[in-house]
């Protein structure tokens, strides 16, 4: 049986016009991984245009493509290294990144942040990096791009390295490599230059294949949130992913957030079954107790080590709502597969998310693009953890009437 290839998830970010389209459209067509004739198409579509080709163009192309449904999905694009499969999580545009950061790119388990050689950090770079250091994603490759526009020199490279280093600190993130690239010439993208004798680190994509694919978190005790449950050949079968821990046939089990008790009669996966899964795997489960009420948004647990039930907790928040968010505002809160009605009950501080200051400590409001120190109180008791512990049970986002307004993670449980 062909061992199943690595998969890593990661987002680009940067400012805008500092070459992320570029770069995307790059990385597809040196590891090959563009939809056949794509690229020609594109070229023949440039030249009766009268246009000169960039890849940025090429990106832009498959946008528009799969806005109608078409080649890849809505916010992932897909390539391939001999080692390893790239799920890279593409958000077009400064408003639209903040929102594919929050509700899709906190599932990433890596980013690069992509800076101009020409341009240096701009405000869009330092917001995007609060985020990165906001959601906890440890590992980080800073490409500065557009080293052809600067004759691939190395002093203005280590300038620009300097200046990245003193922006990255200042929010808590230590880059893993900082990678002179020219997306536009594909410099040290996938190849490595012959314009830069003098750097003689990594390109992006090895420096991409050394990096950890999503820790599955076994050592921890098991969370198994439930999508759905599926009555198939008169077997009730609970289906959900295993966030953390494992699960065993004959293990003991408790349902949350009523605090059911049952036992795990049988794992069953696509045309079988088995006897045990880990973090990461997605099953489905039958239950010795049958008749247990068990429904979406429900978690089952180790009865060893049980997760916080709680309807109040502290949390960091971005705003990515034009209208701001106001103190005991309803809106719908889903952290994993649950789903509340909650409400803003303390903006303990708010934050500009470009320069770290302080704006206002006991706040009636948010406003977009800030981050809000925050206590949220639910109207149903839910499930929760610390993100640095359990990220799936440790991040959520906020809707008002059906659209995404916010998104944060869990600091603290809230006792009284």
């Amino acid at each position: 049986m062909e061992k199943e290839r690595e998969q890593l998830k990661f987002v680009i970010v940067g400012h805008v016009d500092h070459g992320k389209s570029t770069l995307i459209g790059r990385l597809l067509y040196d590891t090959n991984s563009l939809p056949s004739g794509k690229l020609e198409e594109i070229k023949k579509t440039c030249e009766m245009l009268g246009i000169n080709f960039e890849f940025a163009h090429l990106m832009d192309q498959l946008r528009e493509e799969r806005e109608k449904g078409m080649t890849i999905d809505t916010t992932q694009t897909f390539f391939t290294s001999r080692k390893r499969d790239y799920i890279l999580i593409d958000a077009p545009g400064h408003k639209e990144f903040i929102k594919n950061t929050i509700t899709g790119a906190t599932q990433a388990y890596a980013a690069v942040i992509i800076v101009a050689a020409d341009e240096g950090i701009q405000e869009q770079t330092k917001r995007h990096a609060y985020i990165l250091s906001m959601l906890e994603i440890e590992q980080v490759i800073v490409a500065i791009n557009k080293m052809d526009l600067v004759e691939y020199s190395r002093e203005k490279f280590e300038n620009v390295k300097e200046e990245v280093l003193s922006c990255l600190t200042n929010v808590g993130i230590t880059p893993c490599y900082i990678i002179p690239i020219s997306a536009k010439e594909g410099d040290n993208v996938v190849k490595v230059s012959e314009n830069m004798g003098w750097y003689e680190g990594k390109t992006l994509l090895s420096a991409l294949d050394s990096l950890q694919c999503r820790v599955k978190q076994t050592d921890k005790p098991l969370r198994y949130p439930i999508q759905d449950v599926y009555e198939i050949d008169g077997k009730r079968i609970v289906v959900g992913r295993v966030e953390a821990g494992e699960i065993k046939n004959g293990d003991k089990i408790v349902i949350l957030p009523e605090g059911v008790k049952s036992i795990v009669r049988s794992i069953e996966i696509f045309g079988g079954s088995r006897n045990t899964a880990k973090a990461g795997e997605s099953i489905g489960i039958t239950l010795k107790h049958d008749s247990i009420p068990v429904r979406r948004g429900m978690i089952i647990c180790s009865p060893d080590t049980l997760p916080e039930v709680v309807d109040e907790f502290k949390a960091s928040i971005f705003s990515i709502s034009p209208k701001p968010l106001k103190l005991n505002e309803n809106f719908v809160l889903r952290c994993a597969t649950q789903e509340s009605e909650c409400c803003i009950k303390r903006i303990i501080q708010r934050i500009d998310s470009s320069t770290m200051e302080i704006l206002e400590k006991n706040a009636n409001e948010l406003k977009e693009t800030e981050v809000g120190e925050v206590i949220l109180k639910t109207t149903l008791p839910v499930v929760v953890e610390k993100f640095n512990y359990v990220r799936e049970l440790g991040r959520f986002i906020l809707l008002n009437n059906g659209k995404v307004v916010a998104g944060g993670i869990v600091k603290e449980i809230v006792r009284e």
